[in-house]
């Protein structure tokens, strides 16, 4: 409700700055002159930013994905995760499986660790 209350705020702005501009239609989210956002404006932005960083094409979504297995890889803690990611207590767990993704340098480091707790002290001898 406050990120609402904030919005509104922002948007009586505009409609101020706009004056006979505005296009009064009752939308929450709308452009500087009051018109209804075009769905198509995101998307077209997304691929122009992937085109100028110079990385493979994907989905607005997978991003979602990568930014919760880069937490992942950080060792960010799972509270931590979950505020960042807007996901709710009592689904996040599930929500962690679904977006966090296991690689190999994770699953290098939890072999290391465990060969390490497994083999520590142990010397290799040879006859």
């Amino acid at each position: 409700m406050k990120q609402l209350a904030r919005h509104k705020v922002e948007q009586d702005r505009d409609r101020r700055l706009a004056r006979d501009l505005w296009d009064e239609k009752g939308h929450v989210l709308t452009s500087p002159t009051g018109q209804p956002l075009n769905p198509n404006t995101d998307y077209r932005r997304w691929k122009d930013l992937l085109k100028a960083a110079n990385v493979r094409d994907g989905r607005v979504h997978d991003a979602r994905h990568t930014a919760a297995t880069v937490l992942q890889i950080l060792g960010i803690p799972d509270a931590v995760v979950d505020a960042i990611m807007g996901w709710e207590p009592g689904k996040s767990a599930r929500m962690r499986r679904r977006y966090q993704h296991l690689t190999g340098p994770i699953l290098k480091d939890t072999a290391n660790k465990f060969g390490g707790l497994l083999w520590s002290g142990v010397s290799a001898t040879t006859e």
